[in-house]
């Protein structure tokens, strides 16, 4: 073994021995000048608190108490013109020499005695809002931020933050607004060894809440659970900010470990809950509750993205999946989700449906075993690129025991249905041959059964209650339009929420509401002639107005085997919006002139399908009369008004929003002056007025997709000749 030379151990050790002196000298001065330092940085931050948050920092007394403790009282930060923000009688800190020597800041020890974080928001004056003001720096340049390491350098700075050992006694948080208030006093809270105990007094006397665990911040472990004295943990604000009640037993949150490497950096966490309660409008109809959730999250922070790794689980009584989740900042944003079940136990997944989320289904038996997949990717530069895709596989053994608290198999017989309204029952009516104006899927015109599955559900009879491509459609334009505006619902998915659920607009309805369709379409429940037959006799065709009968005797004096092509159409276009049929006529009965455009447009795609001849006469558009009884209730609304509700968004609500139906008024004579130097003819101004709505109509309609600027402008081209040649017809006729 080769001995190292003498010369190279006596360099080494004067080397070591003179950055030792230098330590210790440089240790001593900062010893000795350390209440001047002190007292410099104090200064310090007092300007810099001043000059770029407008806060008023004041100190009672500072001074150093031993090698590295340093000890505050009266410690006072009022923002300028504003509340008092946080007072402090007492506050001790201690800091680690080792980290100190490597530039990080180290807790040790905290103690604080007495102190009151005050936050106010009163007529829109926040005494907090310098935490969310820019500082303005001229210098700043835009470099690339790595969230990777932006990520790992925030969760060491707050895990340094957390001191070895803490106690703090008397802390008061308090919140106010116009109209809420809320205290928190931290009466103890401990960190002693890396045990954590509190007790916390919400509202002086509301509850009492506790935070105990265990808190190692330097081997990146914490496990700390909330829970309650007597009852449960109520979370403030919820109520009044979002209608909603959210209260449980307990909730317990761990950080498993948080590691840096390959440029990702990667946080494994849980999380549990114990009878979560959850009580809100939108979300259900009834109080939501979880006896036991839980999430395995595990988090993966990359230069340019956040992710939920597919390594986590999260489970739900029975019940486990793995959710994915990507979102990718730049150089475009992606958003991905995937989830899956893998196979499980098909009674194990219905019985894991929090309670109170499900009406009909509640109580369900099932056998054999599910699995449930879906995937979501959208690049937010090309939503026409967008993947969706959700499905439910089921295996050989699955099969329905028995049914819960509604027997999906009931539309197979007569039946009873009553309709709602607002939430109101109205009058109910026998579905079934009882019932004098109950209609026979064969007595039913095939016009009018071929006009709605076209515009309503083209593949009806080949599809299982959804169609991917209608519902992807349906994304794409609610992701361009900034909001839902158009939806994907099937003819099977309508006849569900008509049939089996209250109206109600909830999330949990439109689950239920998936679930019974699959049910149903994938289990042979009903035949599709049995679905569309119900469907006809049930749906809303106007005010009042449900099932065909009254629909076709209301409109047109006839029966549903008498309907016309042109009344069959008229009949579909108000299928999403039946209140607001009457608004399509004139007061003559004759339809508005904007829908001729319609029309067209279906009837194409009818013929297209084979269910009518080519018709240029705009497939009896023409033809649709109103009866002439029903002629006095046709609201005397211009053009444009009538074309906004009829073109309105599809929603269970937009009824509610129509304006009144009121009986035209007779046509005042002109006074002595309008005789003497003469009147406007104002029918002749609304006729023209109506045939630039449909020609300005007929042209927004016009679908670019896959045609040439040559093309589209041959179509406007064509438009605006028709219209010119209406308009000369009318004049021939004396009536323009």
């Amino acid at each position: 073994m080769r001995r190292l030379n003498p010369k190279y151990i006596r360099l080494a050790v004067i080397i070591a021995a003179s950055l030792f002196v230098i330590l210790l000298i440089g240790g001593y001065i900062a010893y000795t000048k350390r209440e001047s330092i002190l007292q410099h940085e104090i200064a310090k931050a007092k300007e810099k608190a001043k000059r770029q948050y407008h806060l008023d920092l004041e100190i009672g007394s500072a001074h150093f108490a031993g090698l590295t403790t340093v000890t505050c009282s009266d410690i006072t930060i009022v923002p300028e013109n504003r509340d008092s923000l946080l007072t402090i009688k007492h506050f001790d800190v201690s800091i680690k020499l080792l980290p100190l020597l490597f530039g990080n800041i180290k807790l040790a020890n905290v103690d604080l005695l007495n102190g009151h974080l005050n936050l106010t928001d009163i007529k829109g004056v926040k005494n907090f809002d310098f935490l969310f003001k820019k500082k303005a720096d001229s210098t700043q340049t835009h470099n690339k931020v790595d969230l990777s390491e932006l990520s790992n350098n925030l969760i060491k700075q707050v895990l340094y933050k957390i001191p070895d050992n803490l106690l703090i006694n008397n802390f008061l948080v308090s919140f106010k607004n116009d109209s809420t208030q809320l205290k928190l006093l931290t009466q103890t809270a401990k960190i002693d060894d890396g045990d954590l105990t509190s007790t916390i007094k919400l509202n002086d006397t509301v509850a009492t809440w506790h935070f105990s665990g265990t808190m190692h911040p330097s081997d990146k472990h914490i496990d700390v659970k909330l829970y309650a004295d007597n009852g449960k943990v109520e979370i403030p604000f919820i109520g009044k900010r979002f209608k909603a009640k959210v209260n449980f037993d307990n909730v317990t949150i761990k950080l498993n470990d948080v590691k840096h490497q390959d440029g990702e950096t990667q946080i494994e966490t849980y999380c549990s809950v114990h009878n979560l309660l959850i009580n809100q409008p939108g979300l259900a109809a009834n109080d939501i509750v979880v006896p036991d959730g839980s999430i395995e999250a595990n988090f993966f922070v990359g230069s340019n993205y956040l992710s939920l790794d597919s390594s986590s689980v999260i489970h739900l009584k029975k019940l486990s999946a793995h959710p994915f989740i990507k979102y990718t900042l730049k150089p475009v944003k992606i958003y991905e989700f995937k989830v899956t079940t893998g196979w499980q136990n098909a009674q194990d997944l219905f019985d894991s449906f929090p309670n109170g989320m499900f009406e009909s289904l509640a109580g369900i038996k099932v056998a054999g075993k599910l699995n449930y997949s879906a995937n979501f990717y959208l690049n937010k530069n090309n939503p026409d690129s967008l993947q969706v895709d959700s499905r439910m596989d089921k295996d050989a053994g699955f099969k329905i025991i028995s049914y819960g608290k509604t027997d999906l198999t009931k539309l197979n017989k007569p039946f009873v249905y009553t309709p709602y309204e607002n939430d109101k029952p109205m009058p109910s009516h026998m579905i079934g041959p009882s019932n004098p104006d109950y209609t026979p899927l064969e007595d039913i015109s095939p016009y009018l059964r071929n006009a709605v599955m076209t515009a309503e559900d083209p593949t009806f009879y080949k599809n299982h209650g959804f169609v991917e491509k209608a519902i992807r459609a349906s994304v794409v334009t609610d992701i361009k339009e900034h909001k839902f505006k158009r939806g994907g619902s099937t003819i099977s998915m309508q006849l569900v929420k008509n049939s089996f659920l209250t109206r109600k607009k909830t999330l949990s309805r439109k689950i239920e509401e998936i679930f019974i369709v699959w049910l149903i379409e994938n289990n042979n429940i009903m035949t599709k002639d049995r679905m569309l037959e119900v469907y006809f006799n049930i749906i809303e065709w106007g005010p009042g107005i449900y099932g065909i009968a009254e629909a076709a005797r209301y409109y047109f004096g006839e029966t549903p085997a008498e309907l016309t092509l042109g009344e069959s159409i008229y009949l579909a276009s108000i299928v999403p919006r039946p209140k607001a049929g009457l608004y399509a006529f004139l007061p003559d009965g004759s339809l508005r002139p904007g829908l001729e455009n319609y029309f067209n447009s279906l009837g194409r795609m009818m013929m297209g399908k084979g269910f009518v001849q080519a018709d240029s006469s705009s497939y009896g558009f023409y033809t649709v009369r109103l009866k002439e009884s029903q002629r006095r209730h046709v609201a005397p609304v211009d053009s444009a008004s009538a074309n906004r509700i009829l073109n309105a968004p599809v929603d269970d609500d937009i009824d509610a929003a129509l304006p009144v139906i009121e009986e035209p008024q007779p046509e005042k004579k002109p006074n002595f002056f309008q005789r003497l130097f003469g009147k406007k003819d104002t029918t002749q101004q609304k006729t023209d007025q109506m045939l630039k709505d449909e020609e300005d109509q007929r042209i927004n309609a016009i679908d670019p997709t896959g045609k040439t600027n040559k093309q589209i402008r041959q179509e406007k081209r064509a438009i605006k000749d028709d219209i010119k040649a209406k308009r000369q017809a009318l004049k021939d006729q004396g009536k323009l």
